[in-house]
């Protein structure tokens, strides 16, 4: 079984990462190509490109200005599942996990980036800001789908392959599952969700949903998760498995 997260806005890279181990990002070939095409941006049109206020839009053209191919771990690069920082990796915290779980998520979770295509959570990487729905591409492609929906799902395939899995559990934003060539991919896709009791009704409130995703990575690795059945035992911060509420493929989760 295999999980797919999406990345986060939200970075650190003033902490130190609890694991010293890390692995170098696939499609790294691609990304220099990206961040060449990037660089030759004023600062104004990667405002206008990413929608971006004038200073975070200065932040992000430094970046693309100042990547390089991360070798090793110092004050700007980070393993992924360390360095990114939002309401997912919240909800995750990997920097408390075991070894184990950490050993674990590196085989059985992948995080889907703009800028990187595919991470493992120990893959190094330099701070940026690339939405994967971002109107950018290189080489004929119109857009960041173009440029890694094939890359993507061929190293999804191949890693399914790896774990001899026929299941593809996603807990990524529909954002960046998009990425994903469901046609070409061999397993089925589980996606959980997650809902809360609002005013007598059970609703998907973002910011909780996206905090339970990262709950529900840390409960697969941490239990070394392979059978999508046992997704259904997940009981975390209030929430448990609703089967009147459920489709096959489709576990729900409720709280409240």
């Amino acid at each position: 079984m295999l999980a797919i997260l999406s990345p986060a806005k939200k970075l650190d890279y003033k902490s130190e990462p609890p694991v010293k181990d890390y692995t170098t990002p696939d499609f790294t070939d691609t990304s220099v190509r990206l961040i060449e095409e990037l660089q030759k941006l004023s600062q104004k049109e990667v405002g206008e490109l990413m929608n971006l206020s004038d200073n975070l839009a200065s932040l992000n053209k430094d970046r693309f200005m100042n990547w390089n191919i991360p070798e090793r771990i110092d004050e700007s690069t980070k393993q992924a599942a360390f360095a990114f920082k939002g309401d997912v990796y919240q909800g995750w915290e990997p920097e408390g996990s075991s070894e184990k779980s950490v050993e674990f998520a590196q085989n059985h979770v992948r995080i889907l980036s703009g800028l990187y295509g595919v991470l493992r959570p120990l893959d190094l990487m330099k701070p940026y800001r690339l939405e994967m729905g971002t109107k950018f591409g290189i080489d004929g492609a119109d857009n960041l789908y173009e440029v890694w929906s094939e890359k993507i799902t061929e190293a999804l395939n191949q890693q399914l392959a790896s774990l001899d899995s026929q299941y593809l559990v996603n807990l990524a934003s529909n954002e960046y599952s998009k990425a994903v060539d469901k046609k070409k991919l061999n397993a089925t896709v589980i996606t959980p969700e997650f809902k809360d009791n609002k005013n007598g009704k059970y609703r998907v409130i973002s910011f909780f949903a996206k905090k339970a995703r990262g709950m529900m990575i840390r409960f697969i690795c941490d239990n070394q998760i392979t059978d999508p059945e046992q997704l259904k035992l997940f009981e975390s911060d209030g929430y448990f498995y609703n089967d009147e509420l459920s489709k096959p493929n489709n576990p729900v989760f409720t709280r409240g």
